[in-house]
């Protein structure tokens, strides 16, 4: 693999993170309606999401290096 498939990649994985973070806040507060406590769970993944997001970031950043 070379640095631009690489970079290419985690561009990829980047956007896909960020979807899915979107979508589990989203239907988070729709499954608030339900359960609380799922809601919680569900706004905590968003955030675990949202971190594994940063650390590809920074992975991408590495790569220019």
């Amino acid at each position: 693999m070379n640095t631009h498939e690489a970079e290419h990649l985690l561009e990829h994985w980047i956007e896909h993170n960020m979807s899915h973070s979107k979508s589990f806040r989203e239907r988070g507060e729709q499954i608030r309606e339900v359960s609380q406590e799922a809601a919680e769970e569900i706004m905590e993944a968003a955030r675990l999401m949202d971190q594994c997001t940063e650390r590809l970031k920074k992975a991408k950043e590495a790569l220019s290096k």
